[in-house]
């Protein structure tokens, strides 16, 4: 009962854990209540056109080819004769969603979206398309439903192709631009026949998006630098060329259309987007039309990199903007209110207008963005008790009328450039605002939460040296029990009633509440506590020190492997050496030099580039036939184990793994072919794909229960679907891996043989399905702690041996060609996720097998591996940012800035 106790209140501590990381970091920055601001002058277009290049690198469109020809013959000559242009920098994670989200709402990811998977903001937003008379869209159905759900009324229209169309493996991803292009034509013919449509395109402040997204398709499939994607640049740009010669024609040139051309983000010479690559970050921005800017030339001017000449542009004026800045842009443009959680700064460079209008047009900026700052600030004051409430002294409300009047008498004096000037401080200060307030409660927050946690791992080590190790024979004093429970009892009533007077919410009173009793159960084993102390004091000091140092090196370099791969090597140079040190060569040549060779072998891996960026199949097959070889030679010694006789059951199953294994080798080359021919994805190949995938699940359990025999099968069953899910060198990993596994168990039992606590009973005759005596464990030793750290580094090593492959940037849509081509997130992410956990399932094996030779009881390896995950989690919690990739974020403590803005003149 006692267990379950404990088991239940773990879990509890970890979810509480786990929420306030959400709570504290992820809450979303957006707040309502907002009311909507509108430049007061008329503006100069009534319609925009947004064209979004999903996945457009800026460098590609604007460099010329090898001839010296423009990728984009018609925009090229947009920037040099009809509008202007830059580069717009997005912020990551660069991804189609938040890119999206960004250009037409103005604010950057939000983070609370980390939960609500990849469709979709958690919090309802304002956009370009919501304050729009009409809009009419045109593309993927993945992000077009986005903008129609979160509009208020019926006017954002969307026209979208079937998600089957989204094909990585199709002949001719163009199709989906030209699928757009070909309907907004249709859409216009059709609206000359339809009076009411008719009336409708002719109203002021329209919007028309066409959402492009064949070049982010076929630069996932081909790369960037194939020509493909070229080729598909070249259709788009055709494409426009005839969308805005239809458009002036259908208005008669009427010279009220403005036009945009942006991406959502950018990509990677190897086929992908998510993190803060250059590449990825930079897109292009050309816009022109009514209201808009003429190229303006110039003679010189400066950027940090090199890319105006390598694009022969220097002579024409580059303006960088923040992709955020863009929505303020086009609602300028059309003369809509700007969105109400819109961040952007409007970039008055681009717009061909009077001193007035501008000045007019900043100040409306200005107001809108000091709204959210006032609305943060309200909500933030309401629920803090006056006295303890501390404004964001930069703003102050005296602050704030001062520069609006200011600013105002300005624009009266017709002093506009003034006027400009402090409504972008205004601006800045009310940004850095809103980042003051969005952060106020995560100090509070934190040391609420750290305490708890900081308790509870206290109580598990005390647990494990009264339960496990026999150093202490304490009980407890009821008096005293009974005294500490009222003590603790009465804090939590203050606490609680603090919290109450504040109208903090419920989860508030959980963070604050949980370490109440934590550290009541602490305090409680003060007797133990006491022991432990005295035990420690008569240690000798200097392997006291020596002990704690290693201890605090081993978590420092598992923390630090997140962050740098190659801390994986050093760790298992480290294990390499660990025989010679502790002098187990001496009596298991043959074990420590195999351990030795696949620990500097297993090295190697953190060193190699991350997966995807260079796929090789021929690696692939290797594997497959290595595999092939090892169960070859693994059936060869059962048989002569067993006296040349293997029970039929047990032959069948490891033929039928070994014929896994080769359909899965034969299977990823024949896709891969096929679909370098543009054959598309066989059927067949699919079938054995899924159906592999599937066996692989159950077939191990179907495997003797003999210590070899279960663990053979159950890499091989594994390694099926892991070479499926393969493109390169990480098919090799889980064979370097398992056999440094295998060889960590035998090195084990050598080291219990060394120290004289096992008779050394061979390997091969363990069976996992025997009950083992309880009156067999042992107590644990130092060397236990060891053990445990191997398997929380194994786990590390696992998961990042290969590269970064928690991050969506790492992740290469090649590696699931076998089991779809046609774009889907959930069955994509969910194969990312198998790939990812059969490193770990062979760790784990593993694990359970030291555990069984080792005569351990599994509870206390498992205690020992709750506090060396609990001590990285903590200090994992002091890293996390709320910015960034998904890479990023949970990996570094930089908070957001709302006011730091990236400088439009570099790049990043």
């Amino acid at each position: 009962m006692n267990m379950l106790i404990f088991i239940i209140a773990g879990l509890l501590v970890h979810c509480v854990f786990l929420a306030s990381i959400f709570d504290i970091y992820f809450t979303s920055p957006l707040v309502h209540g907002m009311t909507p601001q509108r430049t007061p002058l008329p503006p100069p277009a009534k319609r925009l056109v947004l064209f979004v290049a999903d996945g457009l690198r800026a460098d590609t469109l604007y460099e010329l080819d090898d001839n010296g020809t423009p990728q984009a013959p018609y925009l090229r000559n947009i920037i040099e004769y009809k509008g202007s242009w830059g580069v717009s920098h997005t912020h990551v994670p660069t991804e189609s969603r938040p890119g999206h989200v960004a250009l037409i709402a103005g604010f950057y990811e939000d983070v609370s979206a980390v939960a609500k998977g990849w469709k979709e903001n958690p919090v309802e937003f304002d956009s370009v398309f919501n304050e729009s008379k009409y809009t009419w869209s045109w593309g993927s159905p993945d992000i077009l439903p986005m903008f129609a759900k979160g509009a208020s009324g019926d006017h954002v229209y969307t026209y979208c192709y079937t998600a089957e169309k989204e094909d990585f493996g199709a002949q001719d991803a163009t199709k989906l631009d030209t699928w757009v292009f070909d309907h907004v034509k249709n859409f216009f013919q059709a609206a000359r026949s339809n009076q009411t449509l008719f009336s409708k395109i002719n109203e002021e402040k329209v919007v028309l998006f066409l959402h492009l997204l064949g070049i982010d398709t076929n630069g996932h499939a081909h790369r960037p630098n194939s020509r493909e994607y070229k080729d598909n640049i070249r259709k788009v740009d055709e494409g426009i060329n005839d969308i805005v010669s239809m458009l002036e024609d259908f208005y008669g040139n009427d010279g009220k259309t403005a036009f945009i051309l942006t991406s959502d983000h950018g990509m990677t010479d190897w086929g992908s987007h998510g993190a803060g690559h250059p590449s990825e970050t930079l897109t292009p921005l050309i816009a022109w039309g009514a209201g808009v800017n003429y190229p303006q030339k110039v003679t010189s001017q400066f950027f940090e990199d090199d890319f105006l000449k390598e694009w022969k542009l220097e002579k024409w004026k580059r303006l960088d903007v923040n992709q955020a800045d863009i929505a303020p842009l086009m609602a300028s443009l059309i003369g809509v209110p700007f969105p109400l959680n819109s961040v952007g700064i409007l970039p008055l460079d681009y717009l061909n207008n009077s001193a007035h209008f501008k000045a007019e047009s900043i100040f409306t900026n200005a107001v809108q963005i000091l709204e959210q700052f006032k609305i943060k600030m309200t909500q933030k004051k309401e629920t803090t008790l006056s006295f303890l409430f501390t404004p964001f002294q930069l703003l102050s409300d005296t602050e704030q009328i001062n520069i609006l009047r200011k600013a105002r008498s300005y624009i009266h004096q017709e002093k506009y450039h003034e006027a400009v000037s402090l409504c972008k401080t205004l601006i800045s200060l009310a940004l850095e605002g809103l980042s003051y307030y969005h952060t106020y409660d995560r100090l509070f927050l934190g040391i609420s939460v750290v305490m708890g946690f900081v308790g509870w791992t206290s109580y598990v080590i005390l647990l494990i040296v009264k339960t496990h190790t026999g150093l202490t024979r304490s009980t407890h004093d009821k008096a005293s029990t009974v005294l500490l429970l009222y003590g603790f009892a009465a804090i939590g009533v203050l606490i609680a009633f603090f919290l109450l007077i504040q109208t903090c919410p419920w989860t508030y009173y959980i963070y604050c509440l949980l370490p109440v009793p934590v550290w009541y159960a602490v305090v409680k084993e003060f007797r133990v506590i006491q022991d432990l102390a005295s035990l420690v004091l008569v240690f000798p000091l200097g392997q006291s020190i020596g002990f704690l140092l290693a201890g605090a090196l081993g978590i420092e370099i598992l923390v630090f492997s997140f962050f740098y791969r190659s801390t994986l090597t050093f760790g298992l140079i480290a294990f390499a050496g660990w025989p010679l040190i502790t002098r187990l060569w001496t009596q298991a040549k043959v074990t420590t030099l195999s351990w030795t060779l696949l620990c500097l072998l297993l090295a190697m891996f953190p060193l190699m580039p991350v997966v995807g960026r260079e796929p090789n199949i021929s690696l692939v097959t290797v594997a497959g036939l290595v595999i092939l070889l090892i169960s070859s030679l693994s059936l060869a010694c059962l048989c002569k184990i067993k006296n040349k006789y293997v029970p039929k059951k047990d032959l069948t199953i490891l033929l039928f793994q070994m014929l896994s294994i080769a359909l899965s080798t034969y299977v990823v080359n024949s896709t891969h072919s096929s679909l370098h021919h543009k054959q598309g994805l066989p059927v067949i190949n699919q079938i054995i794909s899924w159906t592999t995938l599937a066996s692989s699940l159950f077939v191990p359990l179907l495997s003797p229960t003999f210590f070899f025999q279960r663990l053979l099968s159950i890499l091989l069953s594994l390694m099926s679907p892991y070479l499926l899910l393969s493109t390169g060198y990480e098919a090799l990993f889980p064979l370097v891996l398992s056999g440094l596994m295998f060889s960590w168990i035998y090195m084990e039992k050598e080291v219990l043989q060394h120290y004289g606590d096992s008779l050394k009973p061979k390997l091969a005759v363990l069976n996992f399905s025997y009950t083992t005596d309880i009156t067999q464990f042992r107590q644990l030793h130092l060397d236990d702690i060891r053990r445990s750290f191997f398997f929380v580094f194994f786990i590390v090593t696992a998961f990042f041996g290969t590269g970064n492959i928690a991050s969506v940037n790492s992740f290469d849509p090649t590696s699931i060609y076998c089991f779809l081509t046609v774009f889907n997130p959930f069955v994509m992410g969910s194969l990312l996720v198998w790939k990812i956990v059969i490193p770990f399932v062979l760790v784990s094996c593993a694990f359970e097998a030291v555990q069984v030779t080792t005569q351990l009881s599994s509870k206390s390896l498992f205690l020992i591996v709750l506090v060396i995950s609990d001590i990285m989690a903590l200090h994992f919690f002091f890293l996390v940012k709320d910015y960034g990739s998904w890479l990023d974020i949970g990996t570094s403590r930089k908070m957001p800035n709302y006011s730091i803005r990236n400088n439009a003149t570099k790049w990043h």
